[in-house]
């Protein structure tokens, strides 16, 4: 792969629209997979996905949306230290990331629960990507004040070794069942007879992927020449990708073994079909490497129009989190109401193509709204709430 380097536009701009840009890419492939979640669970896939039963079109429409947690992760670790570099420090950044990870935390245990479930009081509440966020941020809140070097070296150790962990599980009756549920195990954890907690993303490896994009921060800072930082992404979306590329091919570490397939496509298939919960090494080398070099891209395009309607959604991405929710739960509940359960247990679409339709005019329709609210944002810069969202 070959991308030229570009002096085009001031580091400031570059910086802050490639981040958005990159964010509002991820935000689209995310409501492109929660529109599957919502009209698809008819067709409901593993992780990883089981190659035999699963057809081309939704594996990579799935595979695809694993860019999502690696990427908001990341770059949730890459604003922090922006921030930081803006305002008075590290302890300015420890502060706001404890403060903004239990809101998240917070807000995962209630509004979103509720849009996924409407359900109240909740009998299940699955601890998703929100959570895995605050938490993340709470753990970053301490992990700044490491220096850079060993911060590095922590996330690198974390993301390269929790696979040697895959073996270690404790039964219910362990004292350490709970907070090996949460770091680890995916699981289930009884609260009591009518509430259950589902840890659909354990911890661990998320706080090697927040910590290694607040070591990247510095690639970012305001007196970095854009050549420099754009070499050092695409040496390290390469390095990355090349990684991921050797270690699958060892099929030894990790991740189920992949093998040939009757054609290419499924080969290909059983080669990306990777894990997800907790996201294996090789998952986050693909992902976390993809979103470099994606970074670098939409560094060197920041001009082009279309890069402002990406900046849109990402400058606002709590918000149309909360929205598209909200937005998915109403629809699907209009849809049982007009045509009923039309997919045995459910009411659905009978293709990957009408998902991806659907997608397609949510996000025009969502739009304005994002919008709105981003330029709120950016007006009201004196709510101090807003930076919550």
């Amino acid at each position: 792969m070959t991308i030229a380097l570009s002096r085009s536009a001031p580091v400031t701009s570059g910086r802050l629209l490639s981040i958005d840009a990159l964010r509002g890419l991820v935000i689209l492939f995310m409501l492109l997979d929660h529109v599957r979640e919502t009209f698809l669970l008819h067709r409901q896939v593993g992780d990883p996905m089981d190659i035999a039963s699963t057809e081309p079109a939704l594996f990579f429409s799935r595979t695809l949306a694993h860019l999502c947690a690696p990427v908001f992760v990341l770059l949730t670790g890459l604003s922090a230290w922006l921030f930081g570099e803006k305002y008075a420090g590290k302890a300015d950044v420890s502060a706001f990331l404890f403060k903004r990870g239990l809101f998240l935390v917070v807000l995962e245990f209630t509004l979103v629960n509720f849009a996924w479930t409407f359900q109240l009081p909740p009998s299940v509440i699955y601890l998703q990507v929100i959570w895995a966020i605050g938490l993340s941020m709470i753990a970053l809140s301490a992990l700044v004040w490491l220096p850079r070097a060993l911060l590095l070296t922590l996330s690198v150790l974390i993301i390269a070794g929790h696979n040697l962990l895959d073996g270690v599980h404790f039964p219910l009756e362990s004292a350490l069942h709970v907070p090996w549920a949460i770091l680890h195990d995916r699981g289930w954890i009884d609260v009591n007879d009518s509430l259950r907690l589902r840890t659909s993303y354990p911890l661990l490896p998320w706080i090697g992927v927040i910590g290694l994009g607040y070591a990247l921060g510095p690639w970012f800072a305001r007196g970095v020449d854009a050549v420099v930082r754009q070499r050092r992404l695409l040496i390290a979306g390469s390095a990355g990708l090349l990684g991921f590329v050797a270690l699958r091919l060892l099929n030894g570490y990790g991740e189920k073994p992949w093998a040939a397939g009757d054609t290419l496509v499924q080969t290909l298939m059983s080669f990306f079909n990777i894990t997800k919960y907790p996201p294996s090494l090789l998952f986050i080398a693909l992902t976390v490497s993809i979103g470099l070099l994606l970074l670098l891209a939409f560094e060197r395009v920041q001009e082009r129009r279309w890069i402002r309607w990406l900046t849109v959604f990402g400058s606002a991405p709590m918000f149309f989190y909360l929205l598209h929710l909200y937005v998915l739960k109403v629809l699907y509940l209009i849809g049982v109401a007009l045509f009923g359960l039309n997919q045995g247990s459910y009411f659905g679409f009978s293709s990957v193509a009408a998902i991806w339709l659907a997608a397609i005019i949510l996000a025009i329709a969502l739009f304005p709204a994002v919008r709105w609210f981003s330029d709120l944002k950016a007006r009201r810069r004196d709510l101090a709430w807003l930076k919550y969202l």
